[in-house]
């Protein structure tokens, strides 16, 4: 059987945090907190081989190499497991704190509140390496299982206008993933341990000007998932990077907590309903109660696989043309005195403007990095458990990448998610590249990449079997 432990961590912000991780945001730091943010802690470990992994799912919105070393670290700290066998997903929510603390990544354009990021993010390593050491002395031994249901709080963000140019918001004619993966453990009396639920939406529903700490619909359906079924409850986020919520930028948390509600309530339904035994009808006895009533029992005929077995894949996928870095640094720089100067002057819409200028300017100065020499270098990271398939990768993937990889494996259980082990950037389609679009702007990667993503992806699957 699977040995199984959870745990979390509160990684809330203090108020007044640096908090602007939208272009358009005029405010800079967090005036209030919506709900906790949390890392949440899943270590697994095959009792058959002795294989192991552990998951954390943090509330955060991208996470850089520094911070993510950094959580390895602690989590190293406690187990000795290899680096390649720790999963670190975010939820990817826009109302949290910066994405790190260096000033690319910390919010370099924002003046107020940065002073308290450096101590929030080095609180890291202790509330986490904890949080590890809970989970792993807490294990129980359970069985894996697996279902699939459907929520409709989400809609391809990629309209048109009336001539024709791209912008995020809703597109009803557009491709759209509703599915709802869920993966419960049962320990070996039949409660439930633990949920995992997967779903692919931005979680943008507190928007621009939204000043509060949010998980935003995430950590809503958590507790909905938490309440009705019991247990902890992890969220990966899917292929989101062309999924958005229907009702988006609204800024009200009423909204996001309606829809964390209506998506927890899904996964409920589905994870009450799964079960990790192939059964066996057994006739008891027949009572005689004026009818004759038969009594029966479902006899669980095995327990499922405790296979755990890690794949980590690394590969050099080519690059758009980007200007060289110090061309790249110079727009940023200059940007930025262009913003200290419209700041000064008090107006709010060309403070929004210059925002998101700078922000801009600041993801291609990322971008110049990563792509160097014409190449991206991708973590594809592979984790099977019992029978189940779970594939992240560093980016933003468009949603046709998971319908893809999960149609070339018609009969695999796969969990296929983006937002994990870092971050580098949207995939899009070769297809997304010639309608143009933010998320194009926004990627390292050229269009070619898509097919060798694909074939890489669906190749590291396919030595499991």
């Amino acid at each position: 059987m699977l040995k199984v432990g959870t745990s979390k961590a509160d990684i809330t912000p203090p108020i007044g945090i640096a908090h602007a991780n939208w272009g358009s945001s005029v405010h800079q730091v967090a005036e209030g907190i919506d709900m906790p943010l949390y890392c949440y802690v899943m270590y697994i470990e095959s009792e058959s081989s002795k294989n192991k992994v552990i998951i954390l799912d943090l509330d955060l919105c991208i996470i850089d190499d520094e911070i993510d070393q950094m959580i390895r670290d602690a989590v190293i700290s406690v187990v000795d497991i290899p680096k390649e066998n720790i999963r670190i997903s975010v939820s990817h929510t826009h109302a949290g704190p910066p994405y790190g603390r260096s000033d690319s990544t910390g919010g370099g354009w924002l003046t107020e509140g940065v002073d308290l990021i450096k101590p929030y993010f080095d609180s890291f390593p202790d509330k986490i390496s904890k949080a590890v050491k809970e989970a792993t002395n807490s294990f129980k031994r359970c069985n894996i299982s697996y279902g699939k249901g459907r929520s409709d709080i989400n809609i391809n963000r990629r309209p048109a206008d009336e001539k024709g140019n791209l912008f995020t918001g809703r597109n009803w004619e557009g491709v759209v993933d509703h599915s709802v993966d869920v993966i419960g453990f049962d320990d070996e009396d039949e409660n439930i341990v633990s949920t995992i639920v997967g779903y692919a939406c931005h979680p943008t529903i507190l928007g621009p000007d939204n000043r509060l700490i949010s998980p935003d619909y995430p950590g809503h359906m958590r507790k909905t998932v938490e309440e009705i079924v019991g247990g902890s409850c992890i969220f990966l986020q899917g292929a989101a990077g062309n999924q958005g919520p229907i009702h988006g930028f609204v800024g009200e948390v009423e909204v996001a907590r309606k829809a964390g509600k209506i998506l927890g309530l899904e996964a409920s339904k589905v994870r009450m309903s799964i079960d990790p035994f192939e059964r066996k009808e057994k006739l008891v006895e027949i009572i005689q109660a004026g009818a004759d009533l038969g009594m029966y029992e479902d006899v669980p005929l095995k327990s499922s696989t405790d296979e755990v077995q890690v794949r980590n894949t690394y590969v050099d996928l080519p690059s758009l043309d980007f200007p060289s870095y110090q061309e790249a640094s110079e727009a940023y720089q200059n940007a930025l005195l262009e913003l200290k100067k419209i700041r000064e002057s008090g107006n709010q819409d060309q403070i929004k403007k210059m925002v998101s200028k700078v922000k801009r300017t600041n993801f291609t100065r990322k971008l110049t990095q990563i792509s160097e020499g014409g190449k991206v270098n991708i973590w594809i990271q592979t984790i099977k458990i019992g029978d189940i398939i779970f594939q992240g990768l560093p980016l933003e993937p468009f949603m046709e990448f998971s319908h893809k990889i999960k149609s070339l494996n018609p009969d695999k259980k796969i969990f296929w998610s983006g937002y994990t082990n870092g971050w580098l950037g949207y995939l899009p389609t070769a297809k997304a590249y010639e309608e143009g679009g933010y998320e194009t702007r926004n990627t390292p990667l050229s269009p070619e990449s898509e097919e060798l993503i694909l074939d890489i992806c669906d190749s590291e699957i396919k030595k499991f079997d």
